[in-house]
């Protein structure tokens, strides 16, 4: 903290616990309460019960979640590539190009995301290329929606490179694609990961998007978390909901773990 003072400390703790846990920690405490509870008992969730994991994780949710899963490691793997090529690409350019593409790759997210599902409907619902009713619609929308986010991750990225790296390389003989390979990306690596934790998270949430373009043998969680809760399942919705919350935080640690290993390399 950037306060000297012990009481300015207790005070700067203080006003983040007022902040943090009414905005943050409580509503999501009362997911978790809700997902082991029947019924409500005024204000609070009731009838303590592990019923509704039971259901949370086999069937119809697993098989959401399998989807989620997919769908999240897909989009964000072709994120990284398209955003990554996008970045190296760019930083060769003078400053109008890259004010370009970065506008290009920011405008999906400066929009609603259901106007970008609208748009991919639109686009692929005929031919030559007809994607409409199956499940490369919806790993392409979430593709649209995170590359922005890996897009920006990784040109900030390449500003910070020391040149130097490369500049030893190329002097000793070695190649661009050699430098790229051996040299830049090693050296990207950190932030690769980071970019990939980040558009994976946004995936696992998408919902807007999807529920305008999801086949039905193609749902993934957030579409069944909502579809629980709008026909009054509440408690099973949470229950649903915890699981996806557990699943994205499990891969985030592990892509953490990467990323640490990455930054001592």
């Amino acid at each position: 903290m950037l306060v000297h003072s012990k009481s300015g400390r207790w005070a700067a703790w203080a006003l983040f616990g007022l902040l943090f846990l009414p905005l943050f920690a409580l509503p999501l405490l009362v997911v978790v309460a809700a997902s082991f509870a029947t019924h409500w008992s005024g204000a609070f969730p009731s009838g303590p019960t592990t019923g509704n994991y039971a259901a949370a994780v086999r069937g119809e949710s697993l098989q959401a979640l399998t989807t989620s899963l997919v769908t999240a490691l897909a989009a964000s793997l072709l994120a990284l590539a398209v955003g990554t090529w996008a970045a190296l690409a760019a930083a060769t350019l003078r400053k109008r190009g890259k004010r370009i593409i970065d506008a290009l790759f920011v405008l999906p997210v400066a929009v609603p995301s259901v106007v970008v599902g609208l748009a991919v409907l639109v686009a692929f619902s005929r031919p030559p290329v007809l994607l409409n009713g199956t499940s490369s619609i919806v790993i392409l929308a979430h593709t649209i929606l995170v590359t922005a986010f890996a897009h920006q991750s990784v040109s900030a990225a390449i500003v910070r490179l020391d040149p130097a790296y490369e500049q030893a390389a190329a002097s000793l003989g070695a190649r661009p694609a050699y430098v790229l390979w051996r040299v830049r990306l090693p050296l990207l690596l950190p932030s690769l990961t980071a970019a990939a934790g980040l558009c994976f998270a946004l995936s696992m949430g998408e919902l807007s998007a999807t529920m305008m373009l999801y086949p039905p043998d193609w749902m993934p969680l957030p579409v069944r978390v909502f579809t629980a809760t709008d026909r009054g399942s509440l408690f099973g919705g949470s229950a649903v909901a915890v699981v996806l919350m557990a699943t994205t935080l499990l891969v985030l640690l592990a892509v953490s773990r990467v990323r640490t290993k990455a930054s001592y390399r």
